[in-house]
């Protein structure tokens, strides 16, 4: 479906233009039985510049319909999701479009109204239930300020089961996962220093990623947000690149440099000047702090999978043991 169907579909109503428009498009991107990235590509450039002028009722109405899609725009879903809980509900709630890592990102940028609906997924992930968990005991006794005034990320860390409790190992996990939940701590730097070490940074990136081996930059990556291999992969390798934005704006690269990287990961999606317009407002737009509550998303993922992986391996140490003394 072409741009000018899209809009011959949104002449006829009487709401404003922008929102017949907006509906339209999001109507018809759910019509598809497979959409593909040409597609999703086409929905975020027909929606995307309108967003700012929906009315709520649009929002919630664009909310509702890509709550069943599995595959749809990141960067749509996204601002949907970081409306209000009324507006983002089915989105928090059905929308398969959002990873574990989405979720803890946006429980820490909202709080214990989006972790309420959240807690309603189907299969949710037992670390972010028992996150929410946590949310919900502390609001329960809390007789002091509102929500607002003490982030998620000040809330007591999630107590682990009493069988994850046991040896060092799993010791020192829990205080990686308590670090990934407490406020960064930054040590104000002399600038000169502080640029030098991101004009470091930004060079070696740039080596492997114009390379032409997309495992070198994945690697330079993953060592640069101190994540894991497989999670960068991901970033460089998804149908958008809203991943590799959040990562490069965590980093305080400039916007000249991160169109540089995301240009050699993503070339295909930079074929005319609309495109490198579209990421320059996307780049501007996103909140630092929100780029870092991606990531240490992302590393409190990975922290608990560790975890996870350890428990099983000790668990079947455990059965092959209790074999061995049958």
């Amino acid at each position: 479906m072409s741009s000018v169907d899209f809009r011959h579909i949104a002449v006829k109503g009487k709401a404003p233009r922008p929102e017949r428009l907006f509906r339209a498009a999001v109507s018809a991107f759910c019509a598809l039985i497979r959409p593909g990235r040409r597609d999703v590509v086409q929905l975020e450039e027909l929606t995307l510049p309108l967003f700012a002028a929906q009315s709520r009722e649009s929002r919630r109405f664009a909310a509702a319909a890509l709550s069943e899609a599995s595959h749809s725009s990141n960067a749509l879903i996204r601002l949907l999701c970081d409306e209000s809980v009324d507006i983002a509900a089915p989105l928090l709630i059905r929308s398969p479009a959002l990873s574990d890592i989405d979720l803890i990102s946006l429980i820490g940028r909202h709080g214990l109204p989006h972790a309420r609906a959240i807690a309603r997924r189907q299969n949710l992930n037992p670390a972010i239930a028992a996150l929410i968990r946590a949310l919900e005991r502390k609001a329960d006794i809390s007789e002091g300020p509102t929500k607002e005034e003490h982030p998620m990320v000040q809330e007591e860390p999630v107590s682990l089961p009493a069988a994850a409790q046991t040896g060092v190992a799993a010791a020192r996990m829990r205080d990686r996962l308590r670090g990934f939940m407490m406020p960064e701590q930054r040590v104000a730097a002399p600038s000169h220093a502080a640029d030098e070490a991101r004009a470091k940074l930004f060079a070696r990136l740039k080596m492997t990623a114009l390379t032409g081996n997309i495992s070198f930059f994945q690697t330079a990556l993953s060592d640069a947000l101190d994540i894991e291999f497989a999670v960068a992969q991901e970033i460089t390798a998804g149908s958008g690149y809203a991943g590799l934005l959040a990562a490069l704006k965590m980093l305080d690269l400039s916007e000249e440099q991160s169109f540089m990287l995301t240009v050699a990961a993503f070339p295909a999606h930079f074929a005319h000047a609309e495109a490198v317009r579209l990421f320059s407002e996307r780049y501007q737009s996103m909140q630092h702090e929100a780029a870092v509550d991606l990531v240490r998303g992302w590393q409190m993922e990975a922290a608990t999978r560790q975890l996870l992986d350890r428990r099983r391996n000790d668990g079947a140490e455990a059965k092959a043991a209790a074999r061995l003394t049958a």
